[in-house]
């Protein structure tokens, strides 16, 4: 039986154990009988509430985006900054707060990061910043029932992300936009009292003081400098300035250049590396993490925008848009779910990815076909060909980190585009060539002005603009999963029959004398 060793929360085996083997016949020789056991499940069950927590607050906001706008009178950058900057935070903090984990423990960076996102919810601001949730169950079950467990945390995932854009669109519309915050009070109330009295994991035998010689400081600034002066001017290219401006081009030169420095630092002098370069030496790995980036990055881009198109093109409200999404997002649960107990029925993962891309790409490219009078059952089809399945046997804390670099470039990269297209399209109308630049630079804007506009050859001029901007948006998401599914042949097979084995498991309660006496 090949040992595991855990990095930044994540199963990595010994070399023994690194040959790829052909897809098992989904037995477990060898392996002692797992039981989660009562404390194991509770434990569970708050991951579950946590996770349901983050989804409607991740996938609330962006329905009603255009009557906060409107609401806070704000411009369109600071409506493209609501969508950003949380993800901007989060994104450059994971690794920081996987690799403190390692060294403090699981349970009190959750309780940080569930403080840092209570803080963020009184200013209504969004910190999203739980890859612990997914880093944990690494710490409670096997490598070869992962699957099952990912499986029920996405679909408490797809759970919020259905309910989401439907409870946004409801408290924007009738009640009042400050409830998507609010919201999630009594969710950290049980997520603490649950984190407090069921989340138990063995504490790390090392003093503070040890502890904080672990940390890797120089590793840590130049990570945050480096990758926040690279992904900051991602999102204001061609918005705030323009992409041949200074203040576009010297801090992505300086971001590129620092990560360059930070891997060679990492590589070559890092003794407790926040990003240990052993676990990119994988070709899988790399081949997942590069996945993980194109998932955020598409999943993001098309949360973002199509409530958009619902609202703009279709003259929707925030109610009818939140419930245009539920096609989206309704097969994903049981999806999720059925897809990770057949994993850890039989032990084969590759077909999950490769058919999750295919239907990703498939899916994309018939958003392609959405046109301003296309009617409600078409694109309920559309959509419903778009749902994913969760990709499994990922790298835990790396994926997380990848994931949410990729939300922050899909909510750019899919605002570039649609920029740039509805300006060249606005232009091709003598009534909008005047305010192309302004309106191509406030999609959630356009909304209201659309709402407010009469019935007429104009209106129907923007509307087509809107969509056949957005057609481009999701054609670039449509090519992005066609690479991504490409680069996924190059998975390999791994067994995943290996006993768990880990430093911050469940602590094992204490039983009676009279039960070891009988033993």
């Amino acid at each position: 039986m090949s040992k595991e060793t855990l990095v930044l929360g994540r199963d990595a085996p010994d070399p023994s154990s690194q040959k790829p083997s052909k897809e098992d016949n989904g037995t477990s020789q060898g392996l002692p009988e797992f039981t989660l056991g009562k404390r194991g499940i509770l434990a569970f069950f708050t991951l579950s509430v946590l996770t349901l927590m983050v989804a409607l607050d991740g996938t609330s906001i962006s329905v009603a985006l255009p009557i906060i706008t409107q609401d806070l009178d704000g411009t369109a950058i600071e409506a493209f900054w609501s969508g950003t900057s949380f993800l901007l935070c989060s994104t450059v903090f994971q690794p920081n707060f996987a690799s403190f984990s390692n060294i403090f423990g699981r349970r009190p960076m959750v309780l940080i990061a569930l403080t840092l996102f209570f803080v963020g919810t009184v200013v209504a601001s969004v910190a999203k910043n739980f890859t612990y949730m997914l880093v944990i169950v690494t710490d409670l079950v096997p490598l070869r029932l992962r699957g099952k467990y990912f499986g029920f945390l996405s679909g408490m995932w797809s759970v919020g992300s259905v309910t989401g854009p439907i409870l946004g669109g409801g408290f924007s519309q009738s009640v009042n936009w400050r409830w998507i915050f609010y919201i999630n009070y009594p969710f950290i109330g049980v997520g603490a009292v649950c984190i407090l009295l069921f989340l138990k994991l063995n504490i790390l035998p090392t003093s503070l003081a040890e502890k904080l010689r672990q940390i890797d400081y120089v590793g840590t600034i130049i990570f945050v400098g480096s990758l926040s002066s690279f992904l900051i001017p991602l999102t204001w290219g061609g918005i705030l300035y323009s992409w041949d401006s200074w203040r576009t081009l010297v801090p992505l030169i300086v971001g590129v250049c620092g990560l360059v420095v930070f891997a060679y630092y990492e590589y070559r002098f890092a003794k407790d590396p926040i990003m240990p370069p052993v676990i990119f030496q994988n070709r899988s790995a790399t081949v997942s993490f590069i996945g993980s980036i194109f998932q955020g990055l598409v999943l993001w881009c098309v949360l973002y925008y199509l409530p958009l198109y619902y609202e703009a093109v279709k003259g929707y409200t925030p109610i009818v848009a939140g419930v245009a999404l539920f096609p989206d997002t309704f097969t994903v649960a049981p999806s999720a779910m059925m897809v990770g107990i057949l994993v850890t029925k039989y032990g084969h993962y590759r077909w999950a990815i490769w058919l999750g891309w295919f239907l990703s790409t498939l899916g994309l490219g018939v958003l392609c076909y959405l046109k301003v009078d296309t009617s409600i059952p078409a694109w309920i089809f559309i959509n419903m060909a778009s749902a994913t399945n969760e990709t499994l046997a990922m790298s835990v804390a790396m994926f997380s980190f990848f994931r949410a670099m990729g939300q922050a470039l899909g909510v750019a990269i899919g605002g570039v585009v649609f920029q740039n297209e509805m300006y060249r399209n606005l232009l091709q109308y003598p009534a909008f060539a005047a305010v192309a630049r302004e309106y191509s630079q406030d999609a959630a804007g356009l909304v209201q002005v659309l709402k407010q506009m009469p019935d007429g050859a104009d209106k129907l001029a923007l509307r087509t603009a809107y969509t056949d901007s957005l057609r481009i948006v999701w054609a670039v998401c449509c090519a992005v999963c066609g690479v991504a599914f490409v680069l996924s042949l190059f998975t390999q097979s791994y067994d995943l029959n290996r006993a768990l084995n880990s430093t911050q498991g469940l602590r094992q309660e204490k039983k009676p004398q009279a039960d070891v006496e009988s033993e």
